[in-house]
């Protein structure tokens, strides 16, 4: 066996020593690749040219527990063994840590594509978690048993065709029927990813006046619903994600499907982002070392000029720049996953949340660094979507969907900053009152 092409593994699979990762995550690794290469990645090419993946493979990944992964760590273990759910390729739910789901979300990316593993985890990995953290328990017992098993699948809806990163601002309105029991909900959402396949939404609407305060989230549901209707959007990258535009016209949905309390949807809208974005970083770091390898090899074999593209010092100088960025960029992220895994969920949130929006704007900047220079690398071959330069294209056009969802770049590289001022103001607060 040959070894592995320079920048195609993370260092701690290519034998090097790691703080981070116990036995039990190495073994998890090796099952984890062993399962995700015969039931997705083998075909994800295919299935993303043809913009699905069968619902077949859905239902395999539900029937070996493998999309609750998606889910923020600690997993809701009570819920899980409630319905005969104990472990997750060997790992005892109650076990699982943050370390394991960058484990997974990393392999599931190895096609190089974010669309065939974004057709199936949108609604474990984004639009389940409110109802698990803050719906009542009313709610859970509806809806937790079909979701959890995804027996009914579930989208998150946020975005708008007029707001986007600014969530404050979302139009779409529910106003109670006269007799209290039901919203009445008007507006559209656009970009939802899984959408079209989805029985329900994890939704952001407006319940009171302008502003943040008059947000709330309620789950509405879409397939057959009266008043609901949906299209799929031709997008760039993801094909095979189901990007879809959802319309609600009078849409009648009960009270009881309301997430929290009234007024409560900015909270938490903002800290469901956070996993979100930890997810695309982990994501988009795997699809850049996918490129940036597959770059690496062809290099190697590529003649040009009466020798190979290696042999060329400006080749070799493109290849290290991207190459530095992406190693940093992994490093980066184990290290934020090892924090989350040691912090309390709180002072995570509070510590990290800045952080982790810098993580994923700079996680969009490395894709597109080594995206391009694989391209750039490929020349000819890497501007055609065929041939032997049809992934390298491919991950260049996804690579919008990570710099754009879950907060754009530039207003993510703003949060960030403001965060950490409004940390360490509050540090220096602290500081201050305790020198009286």
């Amino acid at each position: 066996m040959s070894p592995p092409i320079p920048f195609a593994e993370p260092p701690y699979l290519r034998g090097l020593p790691s703080p981070y990762y116990t036995a039990s995550h190495r073994r998890f690794q090796k099952a984890c690749r062993e399962f995700v290469e015969e039931h997705l990645l083998k075909n994800a090419f295919e299935w993303e040219r043809q913009g699905t993946v069968p619902e077949h493979v859905f239902e395999t990944f539900c029937k070996h527990n493998m999309l609750l992964p998606n889910m923020p760590a600690p997993l809701p273990v009570d819920w899980l063994k409630r319905l005969g759910i104990h472990d997750i390729l060997g790992v005892k739910v109650d076990e699982w840590d943050y370390m394991y789901t960058g484990i997974y979300a990393d392999e599931m990316a190895r096609s190089g594509l974010s669309g065939p593993a974004g057709s199936m985890n949108a609604g474990f990995a984004f639009g389940m978690s409110p109802i698990v953290k803050y719906g009542s328990a009313q709610l859970q017992e509806r809806f937790l048993p079909d979701f959890l098993t995804g027996r009914k699948r579930l989208c998150l809806a946020i975005t708008e065709p007029g707001v986007g990163s600014d969530v404050a601002n979302i139009t779409t309105t529910a106003e109670k029927t006269p007799d209290g029991q039901h919203y009445v909900i008007n507006g559209s959402k656009k970009w939802i990813t899984n959408g079209i396949w989805s029985d329900y939404a994890t939704m952001a609407v407006r319940t009171g006046g302008p502003g943040p305060t008059g947000l709330s989230m309620v789950v509405v549901p879409l397939k057959g619903h009266p008043g609901v209707s949906m299209r799929r959007l031709n997008v760039s990258g993801q094909k095979a994600g189901g990007t879809t535009y959802i319309e609600l016209d009078e849409v009648k949905v009960p009270v009881a499907n309301l997430i929290g309390r009234e007024g409560d949807g900015m909270r938490i809208i903002m800290t469901n982002f956070n996993h979100e974005r930890l997810s695309i970083v982990i994501g988009a770091t795997r699809q850049a070392r996918v490129a940036l390898s597959t770059a690496f090899a062809y290099c190697l074999k590529r003649e040009a000029f009466g020798k190979t593209l290696m042999d060329q010092p400006v080749v070799r100088h493109r290849l290290a720049k991207a190459g530095a960025e992406l190693e940093t960029m992994h490093a980066w992220t184990e290290q934020l996953l090892y924090q989350i895994c040691h912090l309390p969920k709180d002072e995570a949130d509070r510590q990290l949340g800045g952080i982790t929006a810098l993580a994923k704007a700079k996680a969009g900047m490395v894709l597109n660094e080594c995206a391009q220079v694989a391209v750039l690398l490929f020349g000819g071959s890497g501007f055609t979507a065929s041939g032997q330069g049809e992934l390298v294209e491919a991950i260049y056009r996804d690579v919008p969907g990570i710099r754009i969802p879950g907060g754009s770049e530039d207003v993510l590289l703003d949060l960030a900053v403001r965060q950490l001022v409004k940390l360490y103001k509050a540090e220096e607060k602290k500081l201050g009152q305790s020198k009286i």
